[in-house]
């Protein structure tokens, strides 16, 4: 079997207040393969940043991975030194931010941020790093980067700025790319020529994804798996169609159910009662069981661990070691 690009075994991320030490990230596993895209969905305060953002070595104090570990190409990445890890960002794993203007500087060039990330992480000239930089931006979809290389990020449109972003996260041909919400806030053309590229990316270059998001429909398009986030755990794993189309966690059914959809009418989408707790005060055994139309007595108080179910990972009470469902 071929080793997955990212290897999460049992993450955990804890951050120390003054009210105590609050589990933003509780056990968390899962890998991505070459050339995959693997959603990670869920609400907001459902964990999917902290994740992302522990996985390329962001977690800053009073902010600390407190167990598991996490593995680029079966390197532990998780224990290096901040010096190490930052020759991992950005040369092996890339990220693309929710807004671009977090990751462009406004007073200087695109070309020349461009230019500064390719000679960071390459031994190429100024000349021919500025080559590459043009290639970038041609390859993502940037109309006549001869020219727009000299522009300022504010002389970009909203959706030009976040593909100069996804050029910057590939300068230096990472096997690994963070995209978290890379498509908020841009209208559903642009949305559908993002997800087209992260595709791309995956079929012609080998690159693994992990698309962070909130937004099920841009999951559905772009996704191979799909990674349901509740509460710092993940509730379920598996294929994207599968999820999509036969959701088994009750939580991931309230997600699906309430996107509307042009198959038949409904008077009513699904909506989930209440919202996700604080991590002050997460419920005692599953923590989704006060939302959860169909929990019952065991869900109170014991916390489900995951099961395989029909290619799935659930981990939900509602269903036993071999895949039925509970009575």
């Amino acid at each position: 079997m071929t080793e997955p690009v990212l290897s999460v075994r049992d993450l955990r991320v804890e951050f120390a207040t003054r009210r105590g030490v609050l589990k933003a990230i509780d056990g968390v596993s899962f890998d991505v393969a070459k050339g995959e895209i693997l959603g990670v969905v869920g609400e907001s305060g459902a964990g999917k940043s902290v994740t992302g953002a522990a996985v390329i070595g962001l977690i800053d104090p009073p902010g600390r991975i407190a167990g598991g570990e996490i593995r680029l190409a079966g390197q532990r990445i998780d224990n290096l030194a901040p010096e190490a890890m930052r020759r991992v960002r950005g040369k092996r794993i890339g990220m693309i931010f929710q807004d671009p203007l977090t990751s462009l500087n406004p007073l200087y060039r695109v070309g020349h941020q461009l230019v500064e990330t390719i000679r960071t992480h390459t031994d190429l000239s100024p000349r021919a790093a500025r080559t590459r930089a043009v290639d970038l931006l041609a390859e993502v979809g940037i109309s006549a980067p001869e020219r727009r290389i000299d522009g300022y990020p504010h002389e970009f449109s909203g959706g030009m700025r976040q593909r100069a972003v996804i050029a910057l996260a590939l300068a230096a041909e990472p096997e690994l790319i963070i995209a978290d919400e890379p498509t908020t806030a841009l209208d559903v053309s642009v949305q559908a020529g993002i997800i087209a590229l992260l595709k791309r990316l995956g079929r012609e270059h080998g690159t693994a994804v992990m698309l962070i998001t909130h937004d099920m429909g841009v999951i559905a398009e772009a996704a191979d798996r799909v990674a349901v986030m509740y509460s710092g755990r993940i509730a379920e794993i598996g294929p994207v169609h599968g999820l999509v189309q036969a959701p088994l966690h009750p939580y991931a059914v309230g997600l699906m159910g309430a996107i509307p959809t042009l198959v038949q009418e409904t008077d009513r989408l699904t909506q989930i009662p209440g919202a996700m707790p604080r991590l002050t005060a997460i419920p005692k055994g599953c923590a989704f069981h006060p939302r959860c139309p169909r929990a019952f007595a065991r869900c109170h108080v014991e916390r489900p661990e995951q099961i395989p179910v029909n290619g799935h990972r659930v981990a939900c009470h509602l269903y036993d070691a071999q895949g039925s469902v509970a009575a």
